[in-house]
């Protein structure tokens, strides 16, 4: 799946995506790719992520996708 980044609080260790079908889901900092740590500065960076289902829909492997395909996938009409 993919979608946009609302927020992520480092301090506070979590944040929100917003899918590309609207919804919105909790990431903890434990669900991004290896390596990938997203701060105060992330709202609208464009990432990928699996979508699971615990007590809550949260966002797992989360990653960024690079500004090239978010941009082809436009030019295609997809969002």
């Amino acid at each position: 799946m993919e979608g946009t980044m609302l927020w992520f609080n480092p301090a506070k260790q979590h944040g929100f995506i917003r899918t590309d079908e609207g919804e919105r889901l909790r990431v903890d900092q434990g669900g991004f790719a290896a390596g990938l740590l997203l701060g105060d500065g992330c709202r609208g960076t464009r990432v990928s992520f699996d979508r699971v289902d615990l007590r809550e829909a949260r966002a797992v492997n989360v990653a960024v996708v690079p500004l090239l395909a978010a941009k082809r996938a436009r030019m295609r009409g997809h969002r």
